[in-house]
């Protein structure tokens, strides 16, 4: 037993075949990551750039910034950067970032958002990361910080490998760490059906930690519960329902469209939905120039 709980090959395969981790279920939902946000981009950007959503932007970065981490000067690779909501702030404290997103209408809105950063610089690369080849990019250990928040691009250690070739000192990386919780959905759910949602939480986390561990990296990690308020139009609020029953197995037909639209239009007034989502989520802090002290053949 103690063998395979430090068996790094265990923990690799145990990872790529759980077929509860978030992008496993997006698959069987039949959900494509690139394209999740098309219909409800200008929702996200507006949610980002609230005053809740810079503050907990805030809040990240300044635990980061607790860890020894510098903006000021420093490269940043964004990955999954969305409408700007970290890459903006990177830049405003004075980061040169290279933000990586392939999903086109979140790409217009960070354009827009960097738009009157003036000097502070923000390269725009409208790619998936998971084709860009490092090497080439010369994105090699390029990078003072590479941030990875809540996207779908880690999802086993083969990916953390790729993500964490482009640091040079830092990796920073955010998972979920337990059931997600969306309060519109649980308040539908008796009208879909009388069983209660599976709450086996998702292990992403609890995976990266442990490799991270028996490899011998230099972290630090965070756990919080984190919930944050969505308004979505009745339309965008029904795609958000229903992805969320597709991921728990549950049917996400016309007819069960149909019985969301018909609440929502009972419930809400207006075509603004506004409901709580999040959940647990873990925060990890690699250290890579500790690293290279004690493992210089994984730098290389």
């Amino acid at each position: 037993m103690t063998s395979e709980f430090f068996n790094e090959k265990i923990w690799e395969d145990a990872w790529r075949n759980d077929q509860s981790t978030t992008i496993h279920k997006m698959k069987l939902a039949g959900i494509d990551s690139t394209h999740a946000f098309d219909d409800k981009a200008e929702a996200f950007n507006a949610e980002a750039f609230s005053e809740e959503g810079r503050r907990r932007a805030k809040r990240i970065m300044n635990w980061i910034e607790g860890q020894g981490v510098d903006f000021k000067d420093s490269t940043i690779l964004d990955i999954g950067a969305a409408s700007g909501g970290f890459s903006v702030p990177f830049a405003e404290r004075g980061a040169a970032v290279t933000a990586v997103e392939p999903c086109l209408p979140l790409v217009r809105l960070l354009e827009s958002n960097t738009k009157e950063l003036n000097n502070r610089s923000v390269d725009i690369v409208p790619e998936d990361f998971e084709d860009i080849e490092i090497e080439a990019k010369g994105w090699k250990n390029a990078f003072d910080l590479v941030f990875v928040s809540m996207c779908p691009v880690i999802a086993d250690w083969e990916s953390v490998e790729k993500v964490l070739s482009c640091a040079r000192q830092y990796c920073y990386m955010s998972l979920s760490a337990g059931f997600r919780e969306n309060s519109l959905a649980n308040e539908i759910l008796p009208l879909i059906s009388d069983q209660p949602l599976q709450t086996t939480g998702q292990l992403e986390m609890a995976y990266l930690l442990h490799l991270l561990y028996i490899k011998g990296y230099a972290y630090e990690s965070l756990i919080t519960k984190e919930m944050k308020t969505m308004e979505l139009t009745k339309e965008a609020a029904t795609a958000n329902v229903l992805n969320w029953f597709k991921q728990h197995g549950l049917p996400a037909d016309s007819q069960h469209r149909d019985i969301i639209a018909a609440y929502l239009d009972r419930t809400y007034p207006t075509d603004k939905v506004t409901f709580q989502q999040g959940g647990r989520f873990g925060k990890v802090l690699v250290r890579l120039q500790d690293q290279s002290m004690y493992s210089g053949e994984r730098r290389t």
